[in-house]
């Protein structure tokens, strides 16, 4: 399959799981049943347009951390690279009253120590992690999203 055709079959599998969740107030079936998903929405940093994305989440006080395995791939997924070029993110998330809630937020990568710290915590949570961690030569990025109305687009 070359590249081309990877990346497509990638945005069909996101698609899919996008309307799922959108359609089952946050919760999907599969591979990620029960899993704590959240749906990042960030400008293309070349493209400018708007892109959704599934992301795996942990809660921190206020904060969520999203981590950009890209399930143990050698580069980081698309949307990391958005986030740097404008922190400005648009977060959709489950309740538990069965809704999804959306929000304006502020991506901030953690680093050193407290990266570190946050990145362990995941793996324990979600031993797949560490396997995608140890699969791949690059650090995985742990963003923060910080709740921010002023980051409205």
């Amino acid at each position: 399959m070359t590249e081309p055709e990877q990346r497509q079959d990638v945005q069909e599998f996101n698609r899919r799981i996008i309307e799922e969740f959108r359609a089952n107030g946050g919760r999907v079936g599969g591979m990620f049943e029960g899993a704590p998903l959240v749906l990042l929405t960030t400008l293309g940093a070349r493209t400018g347009n708007r892109r959704t994305t599934p992301a795996a989440y942990a809660r921190d006080g206020e904060r969520l951390l999203v981590f950009a395995s890209n399930a143990g791939g050698p580069a980081h997924p698309a949307w990391y690279f958005n986030l740097l070029a404008d922190n400005r993110v648009t977060v959709e998330i489950g309740t538990e009253e069965g809704t999804v809630r959306t929000f304006a937020a502020r991506a901030e990568p953690l680093r050193g120590e407290e990266r570190d710290h946050q990145y362990a915590l995941q793996s324990a949570r979600a031993p797949g992690f560490a396997a995608y961690q140890a699969g791949t030569d690059r650090t995985i990025p742990v963003i923060a999203l910080i709740p921010d109305p002023t980051a409205v687009r």
